[in-house]
C-alpha cells in the first residue's frame, strides 16, 4: 500500500468519508487523498426495505443511502467544518432482483454463497459527494460478476480460510483476495466492485479545484 500523498490545492476544503468501510478507506489512502473517517450511523435495513416496498432499483437504493450518510454527517460537523467536503457511500449485491446484504454470522455467509453460486449477480455502488449540506456530485456504477458453481465443502474452506473478512462484505466474498477463487467471470471497473466508484470521484475533485490535475 502507498504511503504517498498526492498534492491537494492550496486552502482545499476538507475531506470526510461518511463511512466505517475499511475498504473505502484503503482507497482513498492508496490514492493519495489526504481525509478523516466519520461513520455515519444509519439504520441500513429499514431504509432498504422501505425503498424497496416502493419499488425502487438496486441503483436508487445505493444511492440514497450513501447520500443519508453524507447528510448526516454533513449536518453533524456543520458547526466545526463549515467548508468541508463529505463523502457518502454504499454498494448493494442486486441476484436477480433480490438485495442480499453483508451477512451477520458464519452461517449466514454460507448461505449467500451458497444462493450465489452458479449465478450471476451485480454490484452497484454509489457514491455522493456534499458541501454546505447540498450535493455537489454523485455517481453510480455497477459490475457482472458470475461465481462459478461451489461445493458445500469448497465453501466451508473458504470460509476457514477468510474468517470475519467474510462478514465485512456484501455476498461474504472479497474480490481483491481469496475472493478470486469464487469466479467464473467478472465485468465491470474493479474500484466499483470494491464499492467506490473512484476514478469519476478523483475526476470530479481535480474539475474542482480540490486535487491538482
Amino acid at each position: 500500500m502507498s504511503g504517498a500523498r498526492w498534492p491537494a490545492r492550496p486552502g482545499a476544503p476538507a475531506l470526510v468519508l461518511a463511512s466505517a468501510s475499511r475498504t473505502r478507506a484503503a482507497l482513498l489512502r492508496d490514492a493519495g487523498l489526504a481525509f478523516e473517517t466519520v461513520p455515519a450511523a444509519i439504520d441500513e435495513a429499514a431504509v432498504k426495505q422501505k425503498l424497496r416496498r416502493e419499488g425502487a432499483s438496486a441503483e436508487r437504493v445505493a444511492g440514497a443511502l450513501a447520500e443519508m450518510k453524507a447528510a448526516r454527517i454533513a449536518d453533524e460537523i456543520a458547526a466545526d467544518r463549515p467548508g468541508a467536503l463529505v463523502l457518502g457511500a454504499d454498494q448493494v449485491l442486486d441476484l436477480d432482483g433480490a438485495l442480499l446484504d453483508k451477512p451477520a454470522d458464519r452461517a449466514a455467509a454460507a448461505g449467500h454463497l451458497q444462493r450465489l453460486s452458479g449465478k450471476r449477480h451485480r454490484l452497484v455502488s454509489a457514491a455522493a459527494l456534499l458541501r454546505g449540506g447540498e450535493r455537489i456530485w454523485d455517481c453510480t456504477d455497477s459490475a457482472s460478476l458470475v461465481m462459478r458453481p461451489l461445493s458445500a465443502r469448497f465453501i466451508a474452506a473458504y470460509l476457514d480460510a477468510v474468517g470475519d473478512d467474510a462478514l465485512d462484505s456484501v455476498g461474504a466474498y472479497r474480490l481483491e483476495g481469496l475472493g478470486a477463487h469464487l469466479f467464473a467471470s467478472v465485468d465491470g471497473d474493479f474500484f466499483t466492485i470494491l464499492g467506490l466508484p473512484l476514478l469519476p470521484l478523483l475526476d470530479f475533485l481535480r474539475g474542482d479545484g480540490v486535487l491538482d490535475p
